[in-house]
């Protein structure tokens, strides 16, 4: 099963590479990673996600929390969350292909970012799911590149009545 988990971290010089080497070291994959600062400069929030059963998810989880510059481990998977990815694609546009392109961008309410006499570079954010469905129906025209940010996800707010 895929887990998404959020960890609080300092952001100094080589915490990132202690915790993929966590990862690596035991065996396990990381399917996405993205990490950014968090509003206090000295703290990182990293949004890892692997797959694994609860066994593995728990010992991963459990090795985070040994390391010294972690400060907060949390899978939000066992939570409700929302999670988002942003993908930047170039796809060929020549002259017959130019307004499906436009179509299939605004049904996925994506913006185009670049434009060349051959191509178009779009960004599409959204679900895993809904960058599937977009790479899935743009393939067909003709994909020249793609580049995917990894999933950042944030869990939702308690609900107050």
């Amino acid at each position: 099963m895929k887990h998404t988990i959020s960890v609080l971290l300092q952001n100094k010089p080589g915490v990132l590479s202690r915790v993929t080497g966590l990862f690596s070291g035991r065996g396990f994959n990381i399917e996405s990673l993205c990490v950014a600062q968090t509003l206090d400069p000295d703290v990182s929030n990293l949004t890892v996600v692997s797959r694994g059963d609860d066994n593995v998810i728990e010992q991963i989880t459990k090795q985070l929390h040994k390391l010294i510059d972690v400060i907060k481990v949390v899978d939000i998977t066992e939570k409700e969350y929302v999670e988002r990815e942003m993908v930047l694609i170039r796809i060929n546009a020549e002259a017959h292909t130019r307004a499906e392109v436009l179509r299939v961008i605004d049904i996925f309410r994506g913006k185009v970012v670049d434009v060349s006499a051959k191509s178009y570079a779009v960004e599409i954010t959204g679900s895993a799911s809904k960058i599937k469905a977009v790479i899935d129906i743009l393939r067909p025209i003709g994909i020249k590149e793609i580049v995917r940010t990894g999933i950042i996800a944030m869990s939702r707010a308690a609900k107050t009545k």
